[in-house]
């Protein structure tokens, strides 16, 4: 199985300002992805990545974006490797998460900017 690939901050907002088609996926607890996460970003638990996965992912072939807090937070690294084992072919990790977003000046959305 090839190691899943790094994605630096600037690529990951690169794609989102050039409107590329990928999943990000936000691996922390619902509360912490309530108060803050990155934009287009949804919420799969690490622990539930495997349940949830097929049924929200049918395209194994997308490519798939996940993180979590910061470079400590190991959450992201495992779903990745979850991911790879169910077959998803384009796993990137950005393993720098919500801290290196938020240094390189980007914001986060809060759940309640999306439904208001």
């Amino acid at each position: 199985m090839a190691p899943m690939t790094p994605i630096a901050t600037e690529t990951l907002r690169a794609w989102q300002v050039q409107g590329h088609e990928f999943v990000l996926i936000d691996t922390l607890p619902a509360k912490s992805f309530a108060k803050g996460h990155l934009p287009g970003a949804i919420n799969i638990v690490s622990d539930d990545i495997l349940a949830r996965a097929p049924a929200l992912l049918p395209d194994k072939h997308i490519p798939i974006v996940v993180y979590c807090a910061s470079t400590t937070c190991k959450r992201a690294g495992r779903s990745a490797e979850r991911l790879e084992r169910l077959g998803y072919t384009r796993v990137y990790h950005y393993a720098g998460g919500k801290r290196d977003w938020e240094a390189a000046g980007y914001p986060l959305t809060p759940i309640s900017d999306e439904t208001a």
